[in-house]
């Protein structure tokens, strides 16, 4: 079995717990009380994912190439 590594996007939630995105997946989206229960909702979000995809007889995107930055800009109100 092929392993593939995903970033992924903890936002904390105003009314607690965390939402997870995973940028590569688009519509891969799910939530989690804690950051350890987040984390692992994401795990499984994303297995479930590429077991839809490979269903689907569709290509399955990876994080190959892909760069990260971190914008800091003025926010002029």
């Amino acid at each position: 079995m092929k392993t593939i590594n995903y970033r992924i996007l903890l936002r904390k939630e105003p009314e607690g717990g965390y939402t997870v995105m995973v940028p590569s997946l688009p519509g891969c989206v799910t939530y989690g009380e804690t950051i350890e229960e987040a984390i692992a909702m994401a795990k499984e979000a994303t297995e479930l994912y590429i077991e839809s995809l490979k269903g689907h007889n569709e290509e399955v995107p990876t994080e190959d190439g892909t760069l990260e930055y971190t914008l800091t800009v003025e926010a002029h109100a």
